[in-house]
């Protein structure tokens, strides 16, 4: 029995401290059709395969987007179900040097957000520079086949074309931290 309790007790302790590590929420957005985004910064991680996500010690930041759909989605769609088959991109431009880095995001899981768009990304400059964040979304033609209904009610698209950007963003203190 106490090493149930000691076992239950180490489980909710190691969560709290993953669940109170800095996160950085640049911005949340709704897109159509019932789209919620949410833009995040975090600490960089530990993501399998590495060579596909990004390696943690030669990464400064874990940038992701949050695609779930919301209560104006189309009837069907799981509220707050992942919104699959997106094309995000992101570009990442140092106010200071103008310096950029451009790369696509890529469905993964956790435990703390589920399926969502992310990758380990090194910042093109400084970690206390200022940076331009510019996040492209964009629909994945062809992959994805739209039923009859789902064209008479929404259209011929899962989503259009999106550009959000944000300026002046400093990554110090999200670069400068660790999960372990």
């Amino acid at each position: 029995m106490k090493k149930f309790l000691f076992l239950i007790f180490t489980f909710f302790i190691s969560k709290n401290i993953y669940a109170e590590l800095p996160e950085m929420i640049i911005s949340k957005e709704e897109i159509s059709p019932g789209i919620a985004l949410v833009f995040e910064a975090a600490i960089k991680d530990d993501v399998y395969p590495s060579a596909k996500f990004g390696s943690e010690k030669d990464s400064d930041i874990h940038i992701e987007v949050l695609a779930n759909w919301n209560e104006s989605a189309p009837s069907g769609a799981p509220l707050g179900g992942f919104v699959a088959y997106l094309d995000i991109s992101v570009e990442i431009t140092n106010q200071i040097t103008s310096e950029m880095k451009s790369t696509k995001l890529l469905p993964h899981l956790n435990m703390s957000d589920n399926l969502h768009y992310a990758l380990n990304i090194k910042l093109p400059g400084k970690r206390e520079d200022t940076y331009m964040v510019k996040f492209i979304i964009e629909p994945s033609i062809g992959e994805l086949g739209l039923h009859f209904d789902w064209r008479e009610e929404v259209g011929d698209y899962l989503s259009q074309n999106y550009f959000f950007e944000y300026q002046n963003l400093d990554f110090t203190e999200i670069a400068n931290s660790t999960r372990r």
